[in-house]
């Protein structure tokens, strides 16, 4: 049964590999891609500081080393009072107030309530959750309110997949105070990764009751735009009066699109300019007693200004693609520059990273297949490299593509490709070897196969013992034969005598027309190669005994055949030119042997010896000693033997 069968194998290898494909794809997509895509964006995508339109106030260290938290709102009031004595376009407050302040004086909740009432570009925020409310009906009640007062004007022209499912069924309930007191919110939700816990995208619509509800950072871009109009299609969140165009992908029913981050300020976690709440509020009461502030309020005109907490004990930070541990209120910021740059990160959908996954296992096993190791390799490494180089160039125009995943595609391609050229190759090389086996003796192809490196012309001369064996009246019989009929008889003949040389340790040479020539000694090393050589003729004798039956009741012709053996010294190895070798014997010797075995047809004999030969096989044959026979070539006379049978 043969291990391989052409297509079929092929067809397995392929099916195999696209199987072990969608394996290493689904592995590297969800654990592998994204920590490269973080490093990258660290390194090539994040390369300069964020927007000085926006500016953060932040509950630091310093802050709590005056106020210990929590703090009373009255506190956040004196931030929200300072900032209305400047010209903000926007002020956020990256933060959710749940409930009124049970712990101190109305009084606190009541300015902080007021201040906000007297703040018109301030926004708030909120969150949706996916518990239900504890009392329905006044959920139910606080959506509609929520709905009247925070809806915002959604065109969608989306052609496909314009459901509006949602996994929230509630929002956090303001105070009915601080509810009254906005005029604007925004979700803080953000979703991180699921595997490893990353923000990398933004939740810039929220699903909520068949309704979407803007993002903290898109409803203030859309305040400082005075706007509230947008349009939602297919591929974008379009704000019709500024002309942002938002590219989106669905999450969960919530339209996302991936985070442009920006490089972090020298020894801080911050990307965008930020300053202390302690000076902000002290800043506000030197103001109010005719002093110079900390900080001038002009520093924000014009500025889009967000609210946040990040001291120790009260940190809001994710972990993102730049930062471990990156302040909440700058991630809004982040966001919100996003917005006011109309500047995001693209990230190449399934169809084309497909198509890149299968060019890379496509062209690299053709490469494989088609050209020599050595060169394949460095082409597949080189296109490794420059595949590297276009990524990090995409990702510094805000474009992202898969990057590992078609590298440890080619890479398991190039495992697989090389493995089935190996086998491939080997199973050629097993064919040849098998084929030239049937021309050359398989020892001369095996001796051949180990010094494959060091075959040249030359040999040695070593003592060897060459057997020839002929067929008798041959030239008569083939006369009254077809040719056909001759080679049945030949191929049967040389097929049953064949195993007999071998198994004497014999290497068959050459087959001359009805004649064999083996030789003893050489290329397989045997000290006993004269008796092996008579033991071996002996045995071939009786296989030609037992065809002579066989072709008889056949109707085939008898045949008869003579055997002559000399052992001595001859020249053994390569002859012909560079391009074109023959392993043989060469020597007087071989002749001698030739002519010996020709003196069978006038002794009447089978197998005969020469004296040489006779000398090593003397104590394990019987022999008839035919003495002073003449030899052509020979001046002197020599005696020559007849083997009769193989002694006790």
């Amino acid at each position: 049964m043969k291990l391989f069968k052409g297509k079929a194998f092929f067809l397995k290898t392929i099916l195999f590999h696209i199987f072990l494909v969608l394996i290493i794809s689904f592995v590297s997509l969800n654990f592998w891609e994204n920590p490269i895509y973080d490093t990258i964006v660290n390194s090539a995508n994040a390369t300069v500081t964020g927007s000085d339109e926006i500016s953060l106030i932040v509950i630091d260290d310093k802050s709590l080393d005056s106020y210990r938290w929590p703090w009373a709102r009255s506190l956040y009031g004196e931030i929200f009072d300072y900032l209305n004595k400047t010209n903000a376009k926007v002020v956020v407050f990256d933060s959710i107030l749940r409930s009124l302040d049970k712990e101190r004086p109305a009084s606190s909740d009541n300015y902080f309530f007021d201040v906000v009432s007297s703040t018109p570009n301030f926004i708030g925020g909120y969150m949706a959750m996916t518990s239900e409310y504890e009392n329905p009906q006044e959920g139910e009640n606080y959506d509609n309110e929520f709905h009247k007062k925070f809806a915002i004007d959604i065109s969608d022209k989306r052609t496909k997949n314009n459901a509006r499912y949602s996994v929230y069924k509630s929002l956090t309930i303001f105070p009915q105070a601080y509810f009254n007191a906005q005029q604007h919110v925004g979700s803080v939700n953000l979703n991180l990764n699921p595997v490893d816990g990353v923000l990398r995208t933004s939740n810039d619509l929220i699903s909520y009751n068949d309704n979407f509800y803007p993002s903290l950072a898109l409803s203030a871009y859309l305040l400082a735009n005075k706007t509230d109009k947008i349009t939602l299609t297919n591929n974008h969140i379009i704000v019709d009066k500024t002309g942002l165009k938002i590219p989106v992908l669905k999450q969960a029913g919530d339209i996302t699109h991936y985070i442009k981050y920006y490089k972090l300020h020298d020894n801080s976690a911050y990307s965008h300019k930020n300053y202390s709440a302690i000076d902000i509020i002290n800043s506000n009461r030197l103001i109010k007693e005719g002093k110079k502030p900390i900080v001038n309020p002009s520093e924000f005109d014009n500025k889009i200004v967000l609210v946040g907490a990040n001291a120790l004990g009260v940190e809001d930070v994710l972990e993102t693609s730049i930062s471990l541990s990156h302040p909440g209120v700058d991630i809004q910021a982040t966001i919100l520059n996003n917005f006011l740059d109309n500047e995001f990160m693209i990230k190449i959908s399934a169809l084309p990273n497909f198509i890149i996954i299968v060019l890379f296992t496509v062209i690299t096993f053709v490469l494989i297949l088609m050209l020599p190791f050595l060169a394949s390799l460095l082409t597949l490494i080189a296109g490794a490299v420059l595949y590297i180089v276009f990524c990090v160039f995409c990702f510094k125009h805000n474009v992202a593509p898969n990057v590992i995943t078609p590298l440890a595609v080619q890479l398991s391609t190039m495992i697989f490709g090389y493995s089935y050229r190996f086998i491939i190759e080997g199973r050629n090389k097993e064919k040849i070897k098998n084929a030239m086996g049937k021309y050359l003796s398989q020892d001369i192809m095996k001796n051949v196969v180990q010094n494959i490196d060091d075959i040249k012309l030359g040999g040695k001369k070593a003592n060897v013992t060459v057997l020839f064996a002929d067929i008798r009246g041959f030239t008569s019989m083939s006369e009254k034969m077809t040719a056909e009929e001759v080679s049945v008889i030949l191929n049967e003949y040389f097929s049953e005598i064949e195993p007999i040389i071998t198994k004497y340790n014999g290497v068959i040479n050459k087959f001359i027309g009805d004649a064999v020539m083996a030789i003893f000694g050489e290329p397989i090393q045997d000290i006993n190669h004269p008796q092996n050589a008579v033991k071996c003729a002996c045995e071939m004798l009786k296989k030609v005994d037992q065809l002579q039956d066989k072709w008889l009741f056949e109707g085939k012709p008898k045949i008869e055949i003579g055997i002559g053996i000399n052992t001595g010294e001859a020249f053994v190895g390569n002859i012909g030119s560079e391009t074109r070798l023959e392993y043989t014997v060469i020597g007087d010797m071989v002749n001698l042997a030739s002519r010996i075995e020709s003196y069978n047809k006038v002794y009447k004999t089978n197998l005969l010896i020469s004296s040489s030969t006779y000398s090593y096989v003397s104590d394990i044959v019987d022999v008839i000693k035919i003495a002073d026979v003449t030899i052509r070539g020979k001046a002197k006379k020599m005696d020559i033997y007849e083997v009769l049978r193989l002694s006790d």
